[in-house]
């Protein structure tokens, strides 16, 4: 497969995620389907490396723990809160919100790593937290924040640790890293939906929603990782910050919404900071 097909196909296998986990928020609890999301991720990705174990790639070791761990404590909060975010905000609020993880990443790794923030990347991080802002804005005349927006955004910090953790061990195979991610953090989110009094779906409901997880999940990543060894990180992330305006789309459509004054300002300038992110050098 060409490569900037399969970068074109990764963000939209990731963007079918938050609209179709929408609806499925109707017949699961917020984070058993995180957990089933993972989960899926992980024995479908497990199916694919398997066969490949004798590869060249390599594998994590002890060395790795701590980041691995964090990586796989990150991955359990972070659906978690997303999935409590999707039940009281739109899928299309919800999409354009996941690229406030760019700011989150970009940000961690400057002050955890020390790692530096060119003039273009500070630009999109203050344009996409603008777009964040008006975003969670919960009428546009109460300038009331809405609470799905803020915990869709704890989500995007989340995620933003756990990149930051995962770039520490990205020098091992990624196949490998996304199986310990979906096993781990599906079988934690399913544990604390236990026990925290949620009921298992109906097994064609979960069997969809594992299915849902192991295509925006597994085989974005798989997709953007191979995409990314054709392209380089730079221009895979081009083609890749499609996916949150593919799943605005793709909400519109599904849930037959009509965007907002608020909202199409917010595209506006969501727009303009994602190019400039995928444009950074």
């Amino acid at each position: 497969m060409n490569a900037i097909a399969m970068a074109i196909l990764a963000a939209a296998l990731y963007a079918i995620n938050t609209p179709l986990s929408k609806i499925l928020l109707g017949e699961i609890g917020s984070s058993m389907l995180a957990g089933l999301l993972y989960l899926g991720t992980g024995i479908g990705m497990l199916g694919i490396w398997l066969p490949s174990k004798k590869s060249k790639e390599r594998n994590l070791t002890k060395k790795d723990l701590p980041y691995t761990v964090g990586m796989v404590v990150l991955d359990i909060a972070a659906p978690i809160f997303m999935m409590m975010g999707l039940q009281s905000t739109t899928a299309a609020n919800a999409s354009l919100l996941n690229n406030f993880e760019i700011v989150a990443t970009s940000v961690i790794a400057l002050l955890v790593f020390h790692e530096k923030i060119g003039k273009k990347l500070w630009v999109a991080i203050v344009l996409i937290s603008i777009a964040s802002i008006l975003l969670s804005i919960e009428g546009e005349e109460s300038f009331q924040f809405s609470s799905g927006s803020i915990l869709v955004l704890l989500a995007c910090v989340s995620w933003g640790l756990e990149n930051n953790c995962t770039r520490m061990i990205s020098n091992s195979n990624p196949q490998e890293i996304v199986v310990i991610k979906g096993l781990g953090a599906g079988i934690g989110a399913i544990l604390i939906a236990v026990i925290t009094g949620e009921s298992f779906p109906d097994l064609h409901i979960a069997i969809i929603a594992m299915l849902l997880g192991f295509a925006s999940y597994g085989l974005s990543v798989f997709f953007y990782v191979y995409a990314q060894r054709y392209l380089g990180a730079a221009r895979t992330s081009a083609y890749y910050a499609l996916s949150p305006f593919i799943g605005a789309g793709l909400s519109f459509i599904i849930f037959s919404e009509l965007p907002s004054m608020m909202y199409i300002i917010a595209l506006a300038v969501m727009v303009v900071g994602a190019v400039l992110a995928a444009n950074t050098d």
